[in-house]
């Protein structure tokens, strides 16, 4: 029984601590800290999955030069619907919201059987609170709809 639990421990941790490489390159810092290089000296790392969580990913998208570090952290969620308009509705508050707030960034996501506008890419619940009262500012209509939901963001690094 015992050997039964340990496996499934192992099982259900090796993704979170499975290495994300791209063309042999370590992208959490992290991995670039464990990586053995001749010459230098070896780094062990012991710390929670949590941890590892916390400290995000480095990301480079082919369509830009900025990279972007991926973490876990908040969107504010203006529109989640599943009727036949859902995904017109979804791209009309879209664009009447990169009108008002060019700046921001919005994903317009299909997750069956939803349509989703979601907004911003926040490290806190704090700035995605800030950001979800100025929207229901500019648009008093979309209030009722809007919440903080927890996400994949992307944090550009300079």
């Amino acid at each position: 029984m015992r050997y039964i639990f340990l496996l499934l421990i192992a099982w259900i941790t090796f993704p979170v601590c499975a290495q994300e490489q791209y063309m042999g390159q370590a992208f959490s810092i992290i991995d670039a800290l464990q990586e053995s290089v001749p010459g230098k000296g070896e780094v062990e790392i012991k710390q929670s999955a949590a941890i590892r969580n916390l400290v995000g990913t480095r990301r480079e998208f082919m369509d830009s030069d900025i990279q972007y570090l991926d973490v876990t952290g908040y969107r504010t969620q203006v529109f989640s619907g599943n009727l036949r308009t859902s995904r017109e509705e979804a791209y009309t508050k879209e664009k009447e919201i990169k009108e008002i707030f060019p700046d921001l960034t919005t994903y317009v996501e299909y997750m069956a059987p939803f349509w989703r506008l979601r907004v911003g890419d926040y490290r806190s619940r704090e700035e995605a609170y800030h950001a979800m009262r100025l929207l229901m500012d500019a648009f008093p209509s979309y209030a009722k709809e809007m919440y903080i939901v927890r996400d994949e963001v992307k944090i550009p690094l300079y």
